[in-house]
């Protein structure tokens, strides 16, 4: 097939397959981004191909950058804009089911697209959008199917990974997994243990973010993966529940893991430790356990100012997608109007702080200074007192002498 109008990202980019074409070598648009053309989708990253060594590409244009040089890759910058060209290669030797142990830099583009992980990703375009096809991967592509490419015994065994971006590339196009590469998948389910959890924590959220995250979940269960990614095999019953919900849409990890968080009724010190042995950051366990106490509070409808104050905006409109998203009532309009009418939303709008008290000779430094300030933050935002200095002033005394 070939595609008549190409992207304007694809166009930017053709003048550097034509300089390298010019040279005599082959170079072709590559991975996701003529998948999502051929899908009609956005695309974003333009990867490039070639039968040039990374030497000869590098000796063709004026600017390069060495981004991963040994794996054959060159970044080529042209026009303000950066392109990665890899040289086909090969790969064996994958002892950790993860890496390859060697890579051979050859001239084939037939080699180098039969160590691709799916069919749907192992295209070629040339520069004029004439697309290469070797695996009918157009075929998967329009009946809706992840393949692998060739035996899916050997490529889960080159990359253990490549299992959870087929349930994640399931979710996010709605396709269905072929059968031959989902037994694959169940049968090499435990080689998911060999992989770094930060790796496999990536390939989730996207899946949970995808178009069918349920779709994914359900791959995730009947494969059997969800016995070797951290603890969610604690939570089936859950699952199942959230995989019944009607078709929800998430925005980040933040909301990712807040639905779990919540679907599996998870209280604060619960939430940090499914998180840790997820490796999430510290930033994402705050922010989840925010976000747990809003859906929470939506559920019970006791969502107070101090709740508000203490989640914050950003937050709130997370926790509100959260609770959509599991079907929990909420008032949307009421809750970011409650919030808006708060008389502080952070510390610093507060009309006092600890320098005013020490140089009211109210207070010296030391811990009744934090604890005071605590307690004026309360009143202002509970509405008990206008945020004002002299009246803050004033209750400070009071509450020294309480």
């Amino acid at each position: 097939m070939k595609i008549q109008k190409l992207p304007a990202e694809f166009e930017a980019a053709r003048p550097v397959l034509q300089t390298i074409e010019a040279a005599g070598f082959e170079a072709y648009f590559v991975g996701g981004s003529v998948r999502d053309t051929i899908l009609g989708l956005p695309i974003h990253d333009v990867d490039i191909a070639s039968s040039a060594y990374p030497a000869e590409i590098k000796a063709l244009f004026e600017r390069t950058v060495d981004t991963g040089i040994e794996h054959g890759t060159v970044m080529v910058l042209d026009h303000g804009n950066g392109y990665e060209v890899t040289t086909f290669r090969t790969e064996s030797g994958y002892q950790d089911y993860r890496r390859p142990d060697k890579v051979t830099f050859i001239r084939s583009l037939t080699e180098d697209l039969k160590r691709r992980d799916f069919t749907i990703n192992a295209l070629a375009m040339k520069e004029d959008g004439k697309v290469i096809d070797l695996f009918d991967g157009v075929t998967d592509l329009k009946n809706h199917l992840i393949r692998a490419v060739g035996d899916a015994n050997v490529r889960f065994n080159e990359d253990a990974l490549r299992m959870m971006r087929a349930v994640r590339f399931a979710s996010k196009l709605n396709f269905s997994i072929d059968p031959d590469t989902m037994r694959a998948i169940t049968k090499h389910s435990y080689l998911l243990e060999k992989i770094a959890v930060e790796r496999i924590y990536t390939e989730f959220v996207k899946m949970m973010m995808g178009y069918q995250p349920q779709l994914g979940l359900r791959d995730m269960l009947n494969t059997n993966m969800v016995d070797y990614v951290p603890v969610l095999n604690n939570y089936l019953p859950a699952i199942e529940s959230i995989i019944a919900l009607p078709n929800f849409k998430l925005a980040n990890d933040n909301q990712v893991w807040g639905l779990l968080s919540s679907g599996f009724a998870l209280h604060s010190n619960q939430i940090s430790s499914f998180l840790k042995q997820w490796k999430a950051a510290n930033q994402t366990i705050t922010a989840v356990q925010k976000i747990t106490k809003a859906v929470l509070a939506f559920q019970n409808d006791n969502l107070d100012a101090m709740t508000l104050f203490q989640i914050g905006q950003p937050l709130l409109m997370d926790a509100i997608q959260v609770a959509q998203a599991l079907e929990i009532p909420v008032d949307s309009e009421r809750v970011l109007s409650q919030y808006e009418q708060l008389p502080i939303k952070n510390g610093h709008e507060l009309a006092i702080n600890g320098g005013v008290l020490i140089k009211a000779g109210i207070l010296k430094p030391g811990p009744d200074l934090g604890r005071i300030l605590k307690q004026l933050q309360a009143v202002v935002i509970n509405g008990e007192l206008p945020n004002d200095q002299p009246t803050l002033l004033q209750h400070a005394k009071v509450l020294l002498q309480a």
